[in-house]
């Protein structure tokens, strides 16, 4: 019987969409890394039947051969390869270290990372840093693209991106081709819209930066937030 005329709730792709990867046993794990069973057995009793021989541990699992693995009926040279190379990514995975998130502590250090993205750009660009309670950078990107004078951006879709990021504050910056880092009123207006919605949503705004090839204009700094 195939995966597909399971229930719902025992067909382990779905599972992993609705529940989530944490609530699927380690059986329907191997199942979708397999994606069949055979003739007699699902892929989840196959993987089943397969980690009951290594008593349930991976580590045991990992020391199989292909070859090892191919003596289990429904298992041919594709699946096991497929088996071998998801524990070998496990593997590495844990022999790695977590990298450490880099940290933004003043407007300089806003500047210093968003300089080589923004500084010699001959139209202006807005740009977010979205960071975490410790103001390290969990996600950074271009949000708008405009003129040599103005790029507007839908702080709307600042806050989605921020919100989609689980980020608990942001830092927004945004060039002048002209070198002038005066900031302009729609500059005023655009940075108080973002402060009063992430007010709103539990976002600070925690800067927006104005900047050119070699300096800055921060708003924090200035005691304009």
């Amino acid at each position: 019987m195939s995966i597909k005329f399971l229930a719902e709730d025992d067909r382990p792709r779905e599972k992993f969409l609705m529940k989530g990867k944490n609530a699927l046993s380690d059986a329907e794990l191997l199942a979708i890394i397999m994606g069949s069973g055979n003739r007699q057995e699902s892929a989840v009793d196959l993987a089943r039947r397969i980690l009951i021989t290594v008593e349930n541990n991976w580590h045991q699992l990992s020391k199989l051969s292909v070859k090892d693995l191919m003596k289990f009926n429904g298992v041919g040279e594709a699946k096991a390869i497929s088996i071998a190379s998801a524990l070998e990514i496990g593997r590495r995975r844990a022999a790695q270290e977590v990298p450490e998130r880099k940290k933004m502590t003043c407007s300089k250090d806003v500047f210093e990372f968003l300089k080589p993205y923004l500084g010699d750009l001959q139209t202006e660009e807005f740009w977010a840093v979205l960071v975490n309670q410790n103001n390290r950078i969990l996600h950074f990107s271009q949000l708008t693209t405009g003129g040599i004078s103005s790029s507007i951006v839908d702080v709307r879709i600042l806050f989605k991106t921020a919100l989609e990021h689980f980020a608990t504050a942001v830092f927004v910056a945004h060039n002048h081709p002209s070198g002038n880092l005066k900031p302009s009123q729609e500059d005023i207006r655009i940075t108080k819209q973002i402060a009063e919605g992430g007010n709103f949503l539990n976002i600070k705004l925690l800067d927006h930066l104005i900047l050119n090839q070699t300096s800055y204009y921060s708003f924090a700094d200035e005691g304009l937030l």
